[in-house]
């Protein structure tokens, strides 16, 4: 029987299922039961952050960033094309108009360097997405928006148990997002996310935004004798049951992001001469960066070689993929956004990534069989 070797397969640690058995005994299935606050204290400890607050998915935090900085209709929110549709669409919901800048070619985060010039009067926010859970040029970002007065929601969808100079990513902008999706190293059954507060002023806010508006929180801790519709706000809890899947990850965050570890530089390791005889191009992690290894990519010449490749891969029963189209060429891109400057890198370098199978659960074996297959095309 052939091998199949798929991209991804969400992790399981072996203590999920009970946990959900749990919740479901538990009786408190709609949000912010015993494993919702596991997860939440977890989350404040390790990132050290003000406030911590899981949501159904990493786009519902962004929404509530984009409701919680006051978003209003023509403000401009400046980010990279080369990211998913979320990213831009949070923001978008609140009639912002979007201002994409190139990004740069060695790690595929948007160029810090172009961000100054793409600001306007109508600027409100800068939204720096990490790449393959890889920081962005912080200090840089946080100075030209210090600068000029503007707020920092960091898209860190990829980017847990990865760090900037020392910081968890998502913890140096004002706000930050995170996924559990299943094609994250950490999910939550599928879906899944968090938004964390690094801003204190925004953390009383965020609760009420989270729970549709009311003030049902500071009820439940006691601070108001009845809760009320105060503010804007929507059904961002997602279900216990969530909770008590991740928690069961959580758990064990360090052996799975030691596995990724040790798959991502097999990978590198074993591919190095493919890139020094101009084959390839390996990714590239900048001092002051540990990532997380959420993904592992090539970069080929150019977009004929690489649909060549993915076939060939396919072919031997591996599945391999590119990823974003960048959201400027889209039709809705087009309409609720513009490209700031030129184009040099976002198309071009999106054209030429092959991103290979990594996930908790794939053996040495066939991440081996992978790197055969890679040296067998070239």
């Amino acid at each position: 029987m052939k091998i199949f070797i798929p991209f991804n397969e969400p992790p399981m640690t072996g203590n999920e299922e009970r946990y959900i058995l749990e919740a479901l005994r538990n009786k408190k299935l709609c949000g912010d039961g015993p494993f919702t606050q596991k997860c939440h204290g977890w989350f404040e400890e390790k990132l050290g952050c003000a406030k911590a607050l899981l949501t159904p998915s990493c786009t519902h935090a962004l929404e509530m960033a984009a409701i919680l900085i006051d978003i209003q209709p023509g403000d401009e929110v400046i980010m990279p094309s080369y990211t998913f549709v979320s990213t831009a669409n949070a923001f978008v919901l609140r009639g912002a108009k979007i201002v994409f800048v190139d990004i740069r070619p060695d790690t595929m985060n948007i160029d810090e360097t172009l961000i100054e010039a793409a600001i306007t009067p109508k600027t409100k926010a800068i939204v720096p997405v990490h790449y393959a859970g890889v920081g962005c040029e912080m200090d840089t970002i946080m100075e030209i928006a210090n600068r000029h007065g503007l707020f920092v929601i960091e898209d860190a969808a990829q980017g847990m148990m990865s760090t900037y100079k020392g910081k968890p990513l998502g913890t140096i902008g004002h706000l930050g997002t995170y996924s559990f999706h299943e094609t994250k190293n950490y999910t939550s059954g599928g879906e899944g996310g968090l938004l964390i507060v690094n801003d204190e002023r925004f953390a009383e806010r965020a609760e009420i935004i989270r729970e549709k508006g009311t003030n049902r929180s500071q009820f439940f801790r006691g601070m108001v004798d009845k809760y009320s519709w105060v503010d804007l706000g929507s059904s961002y809890l997602p279900s216990e049951l969530q909770a008590a899947y991740l928690w069961g990850q959580l758990e064990k965050a360090e052996n799975i992001n030691e596995k990724r570890i040790a798959i991502w530089h097999r990978y590198n390791e074993n591919l190095q001469h493919l890139e020094q005889s101009g084959h390839i191009t390996l990714p590239t992690i900048p001092d002051g960066c540990i990532h997380n290894a959420h993904m592992f990519y090539i970069k080929v010449k150019n977009l004929k070689e690489r649909t060549k490749l993915l076939k060939f891969l396919k072919e031997k029963n591996i599945s391999a993929v590119f990823h974003y189209v960048p959201l400027h060429s889209s039709r809705a891109g087009m309409i609720f956004g513009h490209f700031h400057g030129q184009d040099i890198y976002t198309t071009k370098e999106s054209e030429c990534i092959v991103r290979l199978p990594l996930y908790y659960s794939i053996k040495a074996g066939e991440v081996d069989f992978v790197i055969d297959k890679v040296h067998d095309f070239f």
